[in-house]
């Protein structure tokens, strides 16, 4: 703490009259930052704590941890609900509605907004991390990002996040652990 005060004199010049004033808001600031790591770090440990009592399969797989894994399992509940990964997928906003007629048929297809958004959100989030931990995941990623003419980065994404539900859903519905 008295490394950053010190820096930070060195960089800006203060005031006399503000120096005392400056120095506690510092002072406050750094402490709180403290007291949110070990906040974090409690949470981090309840949530795999919490998790003991389910499967581990979702974590199995490399780039899913357990803050993912907990959040995935809490959003989607009980996974016999579902009667197969497309239904999961729908439940989740990744399905797409189908724009054609005849020989058209549209590149631009919105997804269902009706649908948890929230389970969409981590969907997506572990997607970028399993493109970054997992090689299979990258090369799909990859592959449907050169394929796609706009918006590449979330295309090629959401596509990796709908294939990981079906994933997960196998290992949700099996409870066995991902095998590489």
């Amino acid at each position: 703490m008295q490394k950053v005060k010190a820096m930070a004199r060195k960089s800006y010049r203060i005031r006399p009259e503000l120096a005392k004033s400056v120095n506690l808001v510092l002072a406050m600031t750094l402490k709180n930052i403290a007291v949110m790591k070990k906040s974090l770090k409690e949470v981090n440990k309840a949530i795999s704590d919490e998790l003991k009592a389910f499967p581990n399969t979702l974590q199995s797989v490399p780039g899913i941890g357990p803050v993912y894994s907990a959040d995935i399992i809490a959003e989607i509940g009980n996974i016999n609900r579902f009667a197969n990964d497309a239904k999961l997928a729908k439940f989740a906003g990744l399905a797409w509605r189908k724009f054609q007629t005849a020989d058209y048929q549209a590149d631009e297809t919105p997804f269902f907004r009706s649908s948890n958004k929230y389970l969409r959100y981590y969907l997506v989030q572990a997607a970028n991390s399993l493109k970054n931990h997992n090689s299979e995941y990258r090369k799909f990623y990859d592959m449907k990002y050169k394929e796609a003419l706009t918006h590449k980065h979330k295309r090629a994404l959401v596509l990796t996040a709908r294939k990981f539900i079906r994933l997960a859903f196998a290992l949700l519905k099996s409870g066995k652990l991902y095998q590489t």
